[in-house]
This record gives structure tokens, sequence and C-alpha cells, in this order.
């Protein structure tokens, strides 16, 4: 399985912040109700056997609703699982050592806040790229600035897809028409709200309107 453009429309990234008394599958699958067309697990502090568990029961959910299904950062969990994929940051393994681990069929990500950077990924064999952040965001405290400007430019600069990542909701999805972006990336804006299925739906209608502008 390799990217469409169109699984990047809504691409939701969990986050554990916002359980209370719920289940990661239950939060995920309600942003799947709601329209999300790709799930990314993103898990910092559950140990290995807890983190594969997980992994497993989330991408049978995301099977089930035909969505394709990725993890963060662990490349060797994401072949262990037979994940459908995986995204890596600058500053983890080069794209073109995960390319090798996970094979042609399956889908990689990169994180980009440059053009240099975007082409490189791109000829290390990413698939897409999550550029940000394009506003502030609380997520992720080491997020760098990126501009409309250089966001565009990445766009213009490589032939693969792009989703603008950071600081992204309802509020603001429409300052990004124009881009050259085939969707967003997003945590908060769908799971820290108190109504995740109804977040993602609304968040899905902004974006399909903001990317026909």
């Amino acid at each position: 399985m390799r990217c469409d453009k169109k699984d990047l429309l809504l691409y939701a990234v969990t986050d554990r912040a916002w359980l209370g008394d719920k289940t990661l599958a239950w939060q995920v699958e309600e942003s799947l109700k709601g329209g999300a067309t790709m799930i990314q697990l993103r898990e910092k502090h559950l140990d290995e056997a807890a983190f594969q568990a997980e992994a497993l029961e989330l991408q049978a959910l995301c099977r089930r609703y035909g969505v394709p299904f990725l993890i963060n950062d662990d490349v060797e969990l994401a072949v262990a699982v037979n994940a459908d994929g995986v995204h890596v940051g600058q500053h983890d393994m080069e794209a073109g050592q995960v390319r090798e681990k996970i094979g042609p069929d399956k889908i990689l990500g990169v994180s980009a806040q440059t053009v240099e950077q975007a082409l490189r990924a791109q000829a290390a064999g990413a698939d897409y790229l999550g550029v940000g952040a394009v506003f502030p965001t609380g997520t992720k405290d080491d997020a760098d600035a990126v501009s409309y400007d250089t966001l565009k430019a990445i766009c213009e600069a490589v032939d693969i897809p792009v989703v603008a990542i950071g600081g992204i909701g309802a509020h603001n999805v429409q300052a990004l028409a124009g881009s050259g972006i085939c969707g967003i990336a997003v945590v908060s804006a769908i799971y820290g709200q108190p109504d995740i299925q109804q977040a993602a739906h609304t968040l899905l209608l902004k974006t399909q309107e903001m990317i026909s502008k």
C-alpha cells in the first residue's frame, strides 16, 4: 500500500492526553466515524508490549474502516505489526534507511521544515511530507514554526503530497488555502475536543472547502 493523496485529507495523530475514562481505541473509532482519512499512532511513554498490543488493536480498527494506519517513529514496531506505514521526523532514523527496512510497498511519511529537507526526503523515498508547525502548537514542545510562504515553496518543490501540521483547527484551516497542501494532520483539534466525531466531521468539511479554493 503506497500513499493516495486523498487519504491525507484529514490525518489524525493520537495523543493520550485527553483520554479521561475512555480508551484510545474508542477515541480513534470516534474520529474514524467523523471522517478521519488516516490514523497515526504516536506513543512516547508505553512499554514495548503495551505499545504493540495497542498498535494491533488500532490497526484492526483502521482496517475495518478502510483507513491507512501508520506508526510514529518506531520503525521496528511498524514492521513487526505489519502497519501500513511509518512516519519519521528529522531527528529519527534517516528516511532512506527507513525505506530499506519497511520495503517498497509501505507508506513512508517524513517531517520537513525546509525545501532542502523536503527534497532530501523525497529523494530518499518518502511518499508524503508533514510540514509544520504552521501555527503555534502546544502538542509538540520542539515544533519549529514554518511560514505560509515556506509551506507553499515546499509544495511547489516536490512531486509528493504535503500535509500541514501544527496548531491547525476549524478556526484557522482556511488560512492554508492556496498553499498546495492536500490535507492537514491534527492532534488536539480532534482528540482534545468534547465531541470527537463531530470535531472530525467539521474539520473534514472545512478542509475539503479549503483545498477546493
